[in-house]
């Protein structure tokens, strides 16, 4: 049955004309493939001697579904995953970065499936895919229905869920649904032997192997797609043919669908109409030359970047220069989907290209676009940040020694801090606002307990102190990074004066360079707690916290949080002004509290309230001090150390709100209750 395609389907945008029908709730649906990408971190080991991988998002469909979120369209993804930690974290990775996930169902009966994946060098890229029955090959028909598929502009297939009698049983309803209700239809022949079982089970990497049979299977479903995408080897499976002109043209007798050819390096070729006899004819939009890392994915990236045109009725040409660019960016990087690029990288990469096409052959090596790419993905936001810092080592020690406490009661004592704040979110309702500050030396047990909760949770990394700055751990930063959760927020005190002696100053800043490369590579967020010291036991002008943060930004660090101590509101303004000229990516600055008493503290509260970047506060020993010396000391239990720290914590958030402008609704209402409570 022939699918009858909109006049305007192949025409630029106009005012008056859309390829898409109105009405459309969802840019695109992708069904298919939604699997655990293991990437290995050694570049140039054969795959038998990889020591350890990264776990990515991966599947060809998911990957579209999550690079189109990551441009800005309304994706929805239609698959399944097992009832297991990887569909957990798959279906997380998609709904975090804007992608509808309702249409993911839980499969009880398989494993999500999984893909190991290696970087021997520019031209071998080993990979074994573990999919025998897996969560996404079932997807069934009765997994969506017809309004579903109806909401959206286009639908986007790939090739494999053609492969089995099941997932091609499954696509042909769906697209029929598409073809019902005016949805544009799109195919990525995403051809891959192993899972047409053309090659051994543990032979990923092939890329082409002729058959007949998979050539007039894909003859049959060609006619339901307006648009269809796929590489040179691809389009030859296709039609069947060894020359990729005669491919094309088979192609063409079965399809009047917009024919999108990936060309690597070179660029990509678009034919709408007739296929020429030669293909030299054809004009070839051309991308950014780039030095290659990783070819996995690349074709994803590609078809994300087309289709973030396409479907805004953007020119070919103009759909075609965001699919190279965006194939060029991902062949440049370690894995896939979370290498896709947000439309400021895209604007970024495309603008410098022009300017100088030969810096960026290296996209990797620029700085600014590294910047863009860390902080410009969707991220968890903390508007605000009500913290308990009981990250403190030396004071612990000191209290334990005070009271004759055995060393190991410090680690119960924090295992019992985490159980007042989960109370005082419970009670309170200040889900997401939550904040915690904890070490690992006396706090990995509190650490754990605190992990997976939603609570923005800090852990520091200096050797409580030091003068100049030395990392608790070792001067080897990274190592002890690589065994921290992604989730966990790096901070790092620093008693950093921006008058110190050079010498002094140069030592702190390279330690402070260190650590800023070390969770760039990570992927930690950073919080830089700077402290001026006293100078002759003088006290510090107004604007020394000031100048600090300024000398920092000069030397290109860019921390997503500063921690502050109080100060007063002319120095706030100038600090947002600061921060909003040098990096309008920061996450904000928490105020620290220095043990002064509630009081003070409220004080300066009041003298942050009207700042734009503060966005809370993370106090410690002015909670936590007088509670811990009667536990260590036996004067009081745990239920008792438990209700004095939630006491004064609450008092903190209550004066905190207190000092802002905004109504008491939600959370704020139920402070208030808690309040005339007590």
């Amino acid at each position: 049955m022939a699918l009858t395609r909109s006049p305007a389907s192949s025409a630029a945008a106009t005012d008056a004309a859309s390829r898409f029908a109105p009405g459309k709730t969802r840019d695109i649906v992708c069904l298919g493939r939604l699997g655990a990408d293991l990437y290995a971190q050694q570049v140039g080991a054969r795959l038998e001697d990889v020591s350890t991988f990264s776990k990515y998002l991966g599947g060809s469909s998911a990957n579209i579904a999550f690079g189109c979120a990551r441009l800005g369209l309304r994706s929805a993804m239609l698959t399944r995953v097992g009832d297991d930690h990887m569909g957990r974290f798959l279906v997380e990775t998609l709904a975090k970065e804007g992608c509808d996930t309702s249409h993911v169902r839980v499969d009880y009966e398989r494993l999500t499936a999984l893909v190991l994946l290696g970087l021997k060098d520019r031209d071998t890229f080993p990979l074994i895919f573990y999919r025998e029955n897996c969560a996404d090959m079932a997807v069934d028909a009765g997994d969506f229905d017809e309004a579903f598929i109806a909401s959206s502009k286009a639908l986007l297939i790939t090739g494999t869920h053609f492969s089995t009698e099941q997932v091609n049983r499954t696509s042909l309803a769906a697209l029929d649904y598409a073809r019902r209700n005016n949805v544009r239809t799109v195919l990525d022949i995403d051809y891959r032997p192993v899972l047409w079982g053309l090659t051994g089970k543990a032979d990923g990497e092939t890329r082409f192997v002729a058959s007949e049979g998979v050539s007039a299977h894909l003859q049959r479903i060609l006619p339901l797609f307006d648009l269809v995408i796929g590489t040179e080897e691809e389009f030859r499976i296709a039609g069947g043919k060894e020359s990729l002109a005669e491919a094309l043209m088979r192609v063409r007798e079965v399809t009047g669908a917009t024919l999108l050819v990936k060309r690597g390096p070179l660029g990509c070729q678009i034919i709408e109409g007739s296929v020429p006899a030669s293909l030299d004819s054809l004009p070839m939009q051309r991308g950014v030359e780039v030095e290659v890392l990783n070819v996995l994915g690349a074709g994803d990236a590609f078809a994300s970047g087309f289709l973030s045109g396409w479907l805004r009725d953007a020119s070919l040409e103009d759909c075609a220069r965001a699919a190279n660019a965006c194939g060029a960016l991902v062949v440049s990087r370690h894995g896939c989907a979370p290498a896709m690029p947000t439309p400021a990288e895209l604007d970024y990469f495309l603008s410098e290209a022009a300017a100088d096409p030969v810096r960026m052959r290296r996209p990797d090596r620029d700085a600014t676009l590294a910047r863009l790419h860390r902080v410009t993905p969707a991220r968890v936001q903390h508007d605000e940040v009500l913290g308990f810092a009981f990250d403190h080592r030396n004071q612990f020690f000191d209290l334990a020694q005070q009271t004759g406490a055995d060393e190991a009661r410090i680690s119960q004592l924090k295992n019992l801090f985490v159980e007042a704040v989960a109370q005082t979110e419970q009670a309170l309702g200040l889900q997401g606002r939550i904040g915690v500050l904890i070490d690992d030396r006396y706090g990995q047990d509190a650490l754990n307990a605190a992990t997976g909760r939603g609570w923005w949770i800090g852990r520091p990394v200096e050797l409580p102190g030091s003068v100049p700055l030395v990392f608790d751990h070792g001067r080897s930063i990274g190592t002890t990074l690589a065994s921290w959760p992604v989730s966990h927020t790096v901070k790092c005190l620093v008693q950093y004066h921006p008058d110190d002696p050079v010498e002094q100053r140069i030592e702190q800043e390279s330690q402070l360079r260190a650590l800023y490369d070390a969770v760039q590579a990570s992927g930690h967020e950073l919080l830089l707690e700077v402290i001026p010291p006293k100078r002759d036991g003088v006290p510090n002008p107004p604007d020394t916290v000031y100048r600090a943060l300024k000398r920092l930004y000069n030397i290109g660090l860019y921390p997503e949080w500063w921690k502050l101590e109080p100060t007063d509101a002319e120095q706030w303004r100038a600090i947002d002004a600061l921060i909003a000229e040098r990096d309008p990516y920061c996450r904000g600055v928490v105020m620290l509290g220095l043990s002064a008493p509630v009081e003070q503290l409220e004080e300066g509260f009041r003298l942050a309230a009207q700042s734009a970047t503060c966005r809370g506060f993370t106090v410690g020993r002015t909670i936590f001090y007088e509670p811990s010396l009667a536990w260590l000391a036996g004067e009081i239990g745990d239920d008792e150390v438990i209700a004095r720290v939630r006491r004064t914590f609450e008092t903190l958030i209550a004066a905190w709100r207190a000092s802002r402008t905004q109504p008491q609704t939600g959370a704020d209402a139920a402070l208030t209750r808690e309040e005339k409570a007590a």
